[in-house]
């Protein structure tokens, strides 16, 4: 079963704002960022566009931190 705030390849918090109903108006981490489209293809099929990436795994913290 998948779960929308967990990470699809590790299982960790994805951090998704859109995946909780508190912060689901706001945008998540994810539109902030590039994503290799090659770290998606990495995930087995069933799992994808089914919930977020959580930034380790997107490989996008370094972004993620220049953006601060």
């Amino acid at each position: 079963m998948n779960k929308p705030d967990l990470c699809p390849a590790c299982g960790a918090s994805n951090d998704c704002s859109l995946a909780d109903p508190r912060t689901a108006d706001q945008a998540c981490w994810c539109y902030t960022v590039a994503i290799d489209p090659a770290v998606l293809l990495a995930l087995p099929a069933e799992l994808r566009d089914q919930s977020c990436l959580c930034p380790s795994c997107a490989q996008v913290e370094s972004q993620l931190r220049a953006a601060l």
